[in-house]
């Protein structure tokens, strides 16, 4: 077996394609869903329209979302809204993260890049996860990181009728790389800052 093709199996291993009317569970990855989002303008409290304000601070956009719903929850019909969270492509994610080097007022080498993929592939930016790159019956996916900082819900009804609409296959992550990273989603959460540490005695 060649190089290349011990690489493209490993990476097979990552996902399974799954058609249209399959039921959702944890691990679809789902690209341009429409999801609602509060607005990036500020949002200004009106004494007595405080229903109006929110319902004015909402905005409808499409993004590439994972489910982290558990998959356990999905399968015995316990939840009717599913927690998705976006991913963008690594390369995308490169030139984001360029940007913000920049205005940052520091040089963006290809040294400080690898080490951020580092730090990411290994956990060590608590609200980033990277997903890897695979290619399913025709289904390819890039490298991916997933932002934890964004969490949306939609109504689990409203997503398998979108899907089954598309009638189009999709990616799914299989285990235990789903519950690798619904493991990254939770430490996210869980994370405390003491607001002093243990004293030395030794």
């Amino acid at each position: 077996m060649t190089a290349i093709a011990l690489k493209m199996m490993k990476n097979d291993l990552w996902y399974e394609a799954v058609n249209a009317s399959t039921k959702l569970t944890q691990g679809d990855i789902i690209l341009d869903c429409p999801v609602v989002r509060w607005a990036s303008t500020p949002v200004e409290l009106k004494a007595g329209h405080e229903v109006e304000t929110l319902r004015s601070s909402i905005e409808v956009i499409s993004a590439d979302v994972i489910v982290i719903t558990q998959a356990c929850d999905l399968e015995q019909d316990k939840v009717a809204n599913v927690i998705l969270c976006p991913h963008i492509s690594l390369d995308k994610y490169k030139e984001e993260w360029e940007a913000a080097r920049r205005y940052q007022g520091h040089n963006p080498t290809q040294k400080a890049w690898q080490k951020t993929c580092e730090d990411i592939k290994n956990g060590y930016l608590w609200n980033l996860s990277m997903l890897n790159g695979g290619n399913i019956e025709n289904l390819t996916l890039t490298h991916r990181v997933v932002d934890f900082s964004d969490v949306y819900t939609l109504p689990r009804t409203f997503i398998e009728s979108l899907l089954q609409s598309r009638e189009q296959s999709r990616l799914r992550l299989c285990p235990p790389y789903r519950e690798h990273l619904s493991q990254a989603f939770a430490r996210f959460f869980m994370r405390v800052g003491l607001p002093t540490g243990i004293t030395r005695t030794w």
